[in-house]
């Protein structure tokens, strides 16, 4: 039995794993998905989210270690919660997310891309706190091939994204080398492109990048193929 543990990315909640965590569940594994600071149920001022508030939310989540999740965004606060306590972690998970690197926040690493498909989908709000994403796009960037009556779905639950912790870099790696990691790059990702997911994951040892053929929403497009791919690397 493995024990998951699943973030969300920007302006998502622990709604998004709402059809990965019961298959999980099947198959004998404890599974569990949290809401970040200032998503979801959780009502945490955006002013006051930061990227540390993000990594001890996730490690106030943890009993035992677990298996850490981390889509898109999520890879900044999962990569740091290893960082500050490898001890909970069993394995890192990066679905189609943000390597760090340190000295850079997740903003220079999306303008160090190849290119920025997400960008026109950006609003930032006017005080400068938040950015959201625009409703009439978030079907072509995020879910073009999910099925019918997930655009209206996630239009109902995304919330505004705290600025602050995408702003933030992490100073230093050293603790998080240690933990065990794979990558799971999706093909047809029109939010992080394919190949600079490859790029991120250029000098990662054979056997832990693995793809998916879908969008940046695996979640939705494919929840079985996803959890049957989570399940092999946490026993792998």
């Amino acid at each position: 039995m493995a024990r998951f543990l699943l973030v969300h990315g920007s302006c998502h909640g622990a709604w998004c794993w709402r059809d990965v965590v019961p298959i999980l569940e099947r198959a004998g594994h404890e599974a569990r998905a949290i809401d970040l600071p200032g998503h979801g149920d959780d009502t945490t001022p955006a002013a006051e989210v930061t990227l540390d508030l993000y990594a001890r939310a996730i490690l106030a989540a943890i009993d035992e270690p677990v298996v850490l999740v981390g889509h898109s965004m999520a890879g900044y606060p999962i990569t740091l919660a290893a960082q500050m306590a490898p001890e909970k972690i069993d394995r890192l998970v990066y679905l189609c997310a943000y390597v760090p690197k340190p000295g850079l926040s997740l903003a220079d690493m999306r303008r160090a891309g190849p290119r920025q498909p997400l960008l026109p989908a950006i609003e930032t709000a006017p005080d400068g706190v938040t950015f959201r994403f625009r409703p009439d796009m978030v079907g072509e960037k995020l879910y073009h091939d999910c099925p019918e009556g997930t655009v209206d779905f996630a239009n109902a639950h995304l919330c505004p994204q705290p600025i602050t912790p995408q702003a933030t870099p992490i100073a230093e790696l050293d603790r998080w080398n240690g933990v065990r990691k794979h990558y799971i790059l999706c093909e047809d990702d029109q939010a992080i492109p394919p190949e600079y997911q490859a790029k991120m994951t250029q000098d990662w040892p054979e056997g832990t990048v693995t793809r998916l053929p879908t969008s940046h929403s695996p979640f939705f497009a494919a929840p079985a193929k996803l959890a049957e791919r989570l399940m092999e690397i946490a026993t792998t």
